[in-house]
């Protein structure tokens, strides 16, 4: 297989030859269509994947059904829970969806345990893309906890929109917010109150982005 997919790596390209080699032989790069459900709660991982192409969703769902992003893998990342899984010999609690259609090399357990013990590079790597992503999930914890909610849908429309507009369900942006279905109904009703939206089956036009954006920006009272 080419070596290419590691120099797409900063953190990877720099191992030594002898390194780069092992990940080169004994890696597998793999196409995966869009919804496809990559791991999900209760299975154990056997590949660290690293992403060279599309976007990877990592949702949680809970007892009473309410389902919430916690982060979305993008090209040229790994997976930070399932790095977690493979170090601690855990199976996944969440499940990983091809949010769109995918690449990535697959690099197994026993490879990913043999660098881990062999190379400090291979480590520092790991180690400092796991520590990104931890900082990242404490930040949607607090986030949910401490942010108004009409401050974090008015973010998240603008991370999402499309020109003008978010393809999305009511139900798809409490998931993204981690919240109820009813509450961002009400929210949106509100924004479209303010003449700020119009909604349709499944999409959520900004016709006043200005307005949304002065939002996202306010801080919570």
């Amino acid at each position: 297989m080419s070596v290419d997919w590691i120099s797409r790596f900063q953190g990877l390209s720099k191992l030594p030859e002898r390194i780069r080699g092992i990940l080169e032989s004994r890696s597998t790069v793999i196409d995966l269509p869009k919804g496809t459900v990559i791991f999900g709660p209760g299975k154990s991982p056997e590949n660290l994947l690293f992403l060279l192409d599309g976007t990877v969703r990592v949702q949680q769902l809970a007892e009473n059904g309410r389902e919430i992003v916690l982060y979305r893998v993008q090209a040229g990342e790994s997976c930070v829970l399932t790095t977690a899984c493979l170090l601690a010999y855990e199976d996944y609690s969440a499940e990983g969806v091809a949010e769109t259609a995918i690449r990535a090399a697959m690099v197994p357990r026993v490879v990913f345990d043999d660098l881990i013990a062999q190379s400090k590079e291979f480590r520092n790597f790991v180690f400092s893309a796991y520590s990104r992503r931890i900082t990242d999930l404490f930040h949607v914890i607090e986030e949910i906890a401490f942010q108004r909610m009409d401050i974090r849908l008015a973010q998240k429309l603008l991370d999402l929109k499309q020109g003008d507009t978010v393809k999305a369900t009511h139900q798809q942006m409490a998931a993204e917010l981690g919240t109820a279905r009813e509450v961002i109904s009400r929210q949106l009703s509100e924004f479209q109150r303010r003449d700020w939206i119009k909604q349709s089956r499944g999409a959520i036009e900004l016709t006043d982005p200005g307005s949304i954006a002065k939002l996202a920006q306010s801080e919570a009272a």
